[in-house]
C-alpha cells in the first residue's frame, strides 16, 4: 500500500495491532474513512473485551488473545509503538509482503486528507528529558503567537491533532524509538535528538539498532537537526542522515556555544546559529533562572526546545517567555518539600541510569533513594560517577541488589540502607531511613534509575507515595 494510495481507503483491509492509546484510534480513523478494520490484542481481560466491544458497535472486528496470527486479507498492518518487532505477526506480514505502520506513520499519511494544509513537525527524541523539551517547546511556541500543541508520545494522539477541528500553525511532536521504528516516511521540519544511552535494548536487539531507530527523525530535516554537542552520538546521527539540502547541524552545549550553535554564557541562553553572521555575533534568549528548575540537564533541554523554535523562525523575545511559562509535570526533579533544612525532591521518572545520573548532577549532597526493576541496566557508571555527592543511600525493590554491589565496588564509604523490600509501604520506611541519614543542607533525591512495575503501578504512583511519605515527616 503505497502513499498514492493514502486518499482511497475505502474496502481496503488493515489489520491494527494492539488496542490502547494509538491501537483504539487507529481503528476508529480508519473504520471512518472505509477500511475493512480488524483488530488483534494479545490479551483477552476485561478492559479489553470493554475496549472490543465499543469497537465492534463501529464495525470493527476484534480478535482478542491472539496477537500473533495475520489475518486474511490483510493489505497493511497498522501497529500499537510498543510491539516488537520480531512478533509473529510482523514475521507473517514480511513473509507476505505486508508493509507495517506504526501510528505516527499513519498520522503523517493522513495530514493531508480532506485537502488540509498540513501543519509542519518539529520533532524530538532521546534517551531522556523528551516530554519536557516538547512541552517547553510548545511553550515558546504559543509565546510567539502561534497555533500549537505538545502531541506524540506525550499522551495527546497524533491522530486527534492531525485529523481534529482544531487547526495548527506547527505541532511539538515527541517520538520514541518505538514510534520511529514504524514511521519510515516521516519528514519533519527540524528534529532534535537529546541524547542516547543504553534503554530498550531488549526491544531494539542491540544500542546500534536503538540508535539507528532515533536516528530516523533526521532523516529529510528541511531547517535544522539539533545534537548534543556533549553526546557525540547524536552528532554521528546527523551526519549519517538524508535531509533536505540547504538543512544545518545546529549544536546546543551548556558551555559557550560556537558558531552554528546555542549555549550558555554567563548565565545567559545565547544563540550563534539562528543569527546574522554567526562567526562573530550570538543573540540573548533567556538567562538560566528563567527556566525551572534550572539544574543541568534541565538548561539543556531548554536549549534544544530554543533551538527548535527559532529553526522555525520564532523571536528570542518568546523563547524567554514561553520558558518563563512552562511549569515542568509532576515526578520530574520536583520539590516537594522542606523539612529540619532538608530538601526532598521527587524525580521518580528517572526510570533508567541515564536519567538518574542528570538528577544527581543537579544537587551537591544527596541522600538517594534508588531501585526497582533494572530493565537489564547495570549502575558501575551511574555510581562511580555519583559517589562523590552520595551522603547516603537507600535501597528499595526488586533489582536493589545490582545498585548495592556497584556502591560497594565504587562508593564502598557512603553507609547503604537495604531495605529488602518491594512492598508498596517500602516508600515510607525509605523516606524516614532517609531521614536519618540527611544532614542540614543536603537532599533527599528519590530517582530510582529503574522501572517502577515491581511495587508500583507506574512511576507516579512511586512518585505520589514519597510525596505523601515526605508529608508525614513535616506533618
Amino acid at each position: 500500500m503505497g502513499s498514492q494510495e493514502v486518499t482511497d481507503w475505502q474496502g481496503k483491509h488493515v489489520t491494527v495491532a494492539g488496542l490502547g492509546v494509538s491501537g483504539i484510534p487507529a481503528a476508529k480513523v480508519l473504520r471512518g474513512l472505509g477500511a475493512i478494520v480488524t483488530v488483534v490484542n494479545d490479551g483477552d481481560d476485561e478492559r479489553a473485551r470493554a475496549q472490543a466491544a465499543e469497537l465492534e458497535a463501529l464495525g470493527v472486528t476484534v480478535r482478542l488473545g491472539d496477537g500473533a496470527t495475520l489475518p486474511e486479507g490483510t493489505e497493511l498492518i497498522v501497529t500499537a509503538p510498543g510491539w516488537q518487532p520480531d512478533k509473529p505477526l510482523f514475521t507473517a506480514a514480511a513473509a507476505a509482503g505486508v508493509p507495517v505502520w506504526g501510528d505516527v506513520e499513519l498520522a503523517w499519511r493522513l495530514r493531508e486528507l480532506d485537502g488540509r494544509k498540513p501543519a509542519p513537525w518539529l520533532a524530538v527524541t532521546g534517551t531522556n528529558g523528551k516530554t519536557t523539551t516538547v512541552q517547553m517547546l510548545a511553550s515558546i511556541l504559543k509565546a510567539a503567537g502561534l497555533r500549537t500543541a505538545a502531541v506524540g508520545n506525550i499522551g495527546v494522539s497524533l491522530l486527534d491533532a492531525v485529523l481534529g477541528e482544531e487547526e495548527y500553525d506547527v505541532l511539538a511532536v515527541e517520538l520514541s524509538s518505538y514510534q520511529l521504528h514504524w514511521a519510515p516516511s516521516l519528514r519533519a521540519h527540524s528534529g532534535a535528538v537529546l541524547n542516547l544511552a543504553p534503554d530498550h535494548l531488549d526491544w531494539h536487539g542491540s544500542m546500534e539498532a536503538y540508535a539507528a531507530d532515533k536516528g530516523r527523525i533526521y532523516e529529510g530535516n528541511r531547517i535544522a537537526c539539533v545534537y548534543n554537542v556533549a553526546d557525540k552520538a547524536t552528532e554521528d546521527l546527523v551526519r549519517a542522515a538524508d535531509v533536505e539540502e540547504g538543512c544545518r547541524a545546529v549544536g546546543f552545549t551548556l558551555g559557550a556555544p560556537g558558531p552554528s550553535q546555542l549555549g550558555v554564557v554567563d548565565g545567559i541562553l545565547v544563540d550563534r546559529a539562528f543569527v546574522e553572521n554567526r562567526q562573530k555575533n550570538a543573540q540573548e534568549l533567556a538567562e538560566v533562572s528563567d527556566v525551572t528548575p534550572p539544574a543541568p540537564h534541565n538548561i539543556a533541554n531548554a536549549l534544544a526546545a530554543a533551538a527548535l523554535a527559532r529553526a522555525f523562525g520564532v523571536p528570542p523575545r518568546a523563547v524567554r517567555d514561553g520558558l518563563r511559562d512552562f511549569t515542568p509535570d509532576a515526578h520530574r526533579i520536583a520539590h516537594v518539600a522542606d523539612v529540619d533544612e532538608v530538601a526532598y525532591v521527587d524525580d521518580s521518572k528517572a526510570t533508567n541510569t541515564h536519567a538518574a545520573e542528570a538528577s544527581l548532577a543537579a544537587y551537591e549532597s544527596i541522600v538517594w533513594i534508588a531501585g526497582g526493576l533494572a530493565k537489564g541496566a547495570t549502575f558501575d557508571e551511574l555510581v562511580a560517577r555519583s559517589a562523590k555527592r552520595l551522603r547516603g543511600v537507600v535501597l528499595i525493590g526488586a533489582d536493589r541488589a545490582l545498585i548495592h554491589e556497584a556502591l560497594t565496588r565504587h562508593a564502598p564509604e557512603v553507609p547503604v540502607v537495604d531495605l529488602g523490600r518491594t512492598d508498596t509501604g517500602a516508600m515510607l520506611a525509605a523516606v524516614q531511613e532517609a531521614r536519618g541519614l540527611a544532614e542540614p543542607g543536603d537532599t533527599v533525591l528519590l530517582a530510582p534509575a529503574c522501572a517502577s512495575m515491581d511495587m508500583f503501578a507506574n512511576y507516579n504512583k512511586r512518585g505520589d507515595a514519597f510525596a505523601e511519605a515526605v508529608r508525614e515527616l513535616g506533618a
